[in-house]
């Protein structure tokens, strides 16, 4: 009988986040129930409890949008009703609304960066502080980031700044936990991935099918790759790793000179 190496068997995980089975949410949530994990899932409003609860059968499946406070607090009384403990959660959430043209950086609406940061970040805040009676003592908390966030990405934008501010809040969080418990916060830094929140990006096609060419291994990163590394973090053997993120990108930050994307960027000079 193969060993638990993750030591996850047992342990009863929240997933914030799945859409469909595209999500990294999705994929991660299945490497932790191979794994021998209990997950439960929390998604943002009845709909998509009712789309997501045909792909996990009897898994308890909470609704909770996380751009309103109340519904956070009401997150942690239905929980806490159901389980005496959570050891882990997966937060993997972020929103920016790209409708209409990409904007240079300098014109970014107020409002739409505030409501960017409000759910792609400080929601991570705000459900910990409200999970935190709740989370075991040696509990694992992991969001996605992303692979760079000083890149400029033009079609990226806005969500860059707010994905750096995400990464900064990990210290701030393990520090603030440590007072009362040994909870960790870690991201997952994935290079691009094939997902259906990446496709509303406008020019993202054009962006991953680079990025994969920057590769060390001319192959794209796979959602399930990084999948396997948020249930590393999420789980016990990932023991002394806090306040870090480990970036998923197939050696893409290494290669940005490969001699065949130099020759094919001077060839149309």
């Amino acid at each position: 009988m193969p060993s638990d190496f993750l030591q996850l068997a047992g342990k009863r995980i929240l997933v914030m986040g799945v859409a469909n089975r595209k999500s990294v949410a999705w994929h991660v949530a299945r490497v932790l129930a191979d794994a021998g994990a209990e997950v439960v899932y929390a998604v943002r409003n009845e709909a998509r409890r009712e789309q997501v609860q045909k792909l996990v059968g009897d898994a308890a499946v909470f609704v909770c949008d996380v751009e309103h406070e109340e519904q956070i607090g009401q997150l942690a009384c239905d929980v806490a009703a159901r389980y005496d403990r959570l050891d882990g959660f997966l937060h993997s959430i972020a929103f920016a609304d790209y409708a209409g043209e990409p904007r240079p950086f300098h014109e970014t609406a107020k409002r739409d960066f505030l409501r960017a940061f409000d759910i792609s970040c400080f929601s991570l805040v705000a459900v910990s502080n409200a999970l935190k009676n709740l989370l075991a003592k040696e509990a694992s908390v992991v969001t996605i980031s992303i692979s760079t966030t000083t890149m400029a990405s033009e079609n990226y934008g806005y969500m860059a700044p707010i994905k750096a501010a995400l990464d900064s809040s990990l210290a701030f969080l393990a520090k603030s936990f440590s007072r009362f418990s040994q909870v960790r916060f870690n991201a997952v830094a994935p290079g691009l991935l094939k997902t259906s929140a990446s496709a509303g990006i406008p020019g993202y096609v054009d962006s991953y099918l680079y990025a994969e060419q920057a590769t060390l291994r001319k192959k794209a990163v796979q959602t399930e790759e990084v999948a396997n590394v948020a249930a590393f973090l999420l789980s016990p053997r990932s023991s002394a790793i806090n306040a870090q993120r480990i970036i998923v990108d197939a050696g893409m930050s290494t290669n940005y000179f490969d001699a065949a994307l130099i020759r094919a960027a001077l060839s149309h000079e």
